[in-house]
């Protein structure tokens, strides 16, 4: 499978503060990249040199074999973008919007009016297609801006942290939207700070932190770094978390921890279910009653919290000073 987007030690600084310092990433096409990172990290920075809006100050990226500085204006008739804030005009209607992408992708009157009637159809807009935008929720304006730009059905598309500020159920609808798009063979960046969303709509995910790709893999993958699986037990009596920690150090793979608060015993562990069993059969003779059990791995916020600590552990105090006073041109 050949790699629709490669990033070769992009390097890009604003100033004395570096957004970018030496960005390595491959994403192979027909797939998802998630790009997580904590605001400042260097994500939106990323996207807007791999869409043309930004130069690199040294390095070098392509996007489908052509080069985001030197093929630029080739690139931008390939290429789909969905930034933070939906870009659409709110003195149109969603027919005109979507119309008026169509014409400047130079579709011509004919296609571009049928490709918007089509995509209002695809994200549930039809009922609004002769509404001004500037009555439609944050929600509708959000599909409006994924559907422009979709409009020239672009080979790769980039989403910098779509379904931001939206509810629940609207956030729900624009995944469903997006793994339409995938399943349909497109290639698709994405940014976002949630761990739930990269997950379940990244084929991989790339860690960014200070400019940097820190970690990269599958979600599985990633979660491994961290550790392995936990088994996590409520007792019934605060009194028994002694015996209980004792009793379960058989099925341990590191340390034990203990919340008497909550009469709760976390333990690591390297062999899943089968500790599991043991463990519960272990605390059963010994008389100790458990009201709650659970065996999970490490979630992706396990991940970003740890790789990200980890990445601050070792950086700088005045780097990340630095950092912090760019983040804002650096996210």
């Amino acid at each position: 499978m050949s790699d629709a987007i490669q990033v070769e030690n992009v390097v890009k600084r604003f100033g004395a503060v570096t957004a970018l310092d030496g960005v390595n990433l491959s994403v192979p096409a027909g797939t998802v990249m998630g790009l997580l990172g904590p605001n400042g990290a260097g994500k939106t920075t990323t996207v807007r040199v791999l869409t043309t809006l930004l130069e690199p100050d040294s390095g070098r990226a392509t996007v489908h074999g052509l080069d985001v500085v030197r093929d630029a204006p080739a690139l931008r008739r390939r290429i789909g973008v969905s930034g933070q804030y939906a870009a659409v005009d709110e003195y149109l209607t969603a027919f005109e919007n979507l119309e008026l992408v169509g014409r400047l992708y130079r579709l011509g009157r004919r296609r571009a009016r049928a490709r918007a009637t089509e995509l209002l159809e695809q994200f549930g807009l039809e009922d609004a297609a002769t509404r001004v935008v500037k009555g439609f929720s944050g929600g509708m304006r959000r599909r409006l801006d994924l559907a422009g730009a979709l409009v020239a059905r672009p080979e790769v598309l980039f989403l910098d942290e779509p379904t931001t500020g939206l509810d629940p159920r609207s956030r729900i609808a624009m995944w469903e939207a997006i793994s339409e798009l995938v399943a349909s063979g497109s290639t698709l960046l994405l940014t976002t700070q949630y761990l739930e969303e990269a997950d379940r709509l990244a084929d991989r995910i790339a860690v960014v932190d200070h400019g940097r790709v820190i970690a990269e893999g599958t979600a599985d993958e990633l979660k491994d770094q961290v550790g392995g699986e936990r088994i996590e037990l409520t007792l019934e009596r605060a009194d028994q978390l002694s015996l209980a920690r004792t009793t379960l150090g058989g099925v341990a793979h590191g340390e034990i921890s203990v919340s008497a608060e909550q009469r709760r015993i976390v333990v690591p562990v390297s062999t899943g279910s089968h500790a599991l069993m043991r463990g519960l059969r272990d605390l059963d003779e010994a008389g100790v009653p458990v009201i709650d059990v659970v065996l999970r791995r490490p979630t992706l916020d396990d991940v970003f919290l740890a790789l990200t600590e980890r990445q601050q552990d070792d950086t700088d105090p005045g780097v990340l000073e630095h950092a912090g006073r760019g983040a804002e041109i650096a996210t």
